[in-house]
């Protein structure tokens, strides 16, 4: 391969792990105080807006894998936030969230806008939507490349 003066001299997926460090940091500081994780503060959200939603699905619009959505789950339903009930048949489940659930989803988003807040006015609101432009961007110009690598 032939360098080209004009592509990035650093590793982006170096650099994007580091933003992600940060804003993970940022967050989760944020969040914690209500109990819960970043993580598991989107999952709850996930899961009060898709309704009784079926695990693949729920994995699907989260865009992570069943596994990791798996060990996502378990703390959160051992916790009363979530159940997994019987769906249609036999072999299928729906996660679906209780009234405790949306209590702490409420408590959770506040800290969250919070945490939202702070960003804006760390970086400026400009770059944040710049930043979510990106992102959807790149990610919709890679799903090709992750939808061939799925099919293998």
């Amino acid at each position: 391969m032939i360098y080209d003066a004009g592509l990035p001299q650093h590793c982006t997926n170096a650099k994007v792990r580091q933003l992600m460090r940060r804003l993970d940091l940022h967050y989760d500081s944020e969040v914690a105080q209500s109990g819960l994780r970043t993580t598991q503060y989107s999952l709850l959200s996930h899961v009060q807006r898709l309704g009784p939603v079926r695990p693949v699905d729920l994995a699907k619009a989260m865009r992570m894998t069943a596994s990791t959505l798996s060990r996502n789950l378990q703390p959160l339903v051992g916790a009363g936030y979530l159940v997994v009930s019987a769906g249609a048949d036999a072999r299928s489940h729906l996660v679906e969230i209780t009234e405790a659930g949306r209590t702490k989803r409420k408590e959770s988003q506040k800290h969250w806008k919070l945490a939202q807040q702070q960003l804006a006015d760390k970086i400026g609101a400009e770059r944040v939507n710049a930043l979510h432009t990106l992102i959807d961007e790149a990610l919709a110009l890679l799903a090709s490349e992750a939808a061939v690598e799925e099919a293998r």
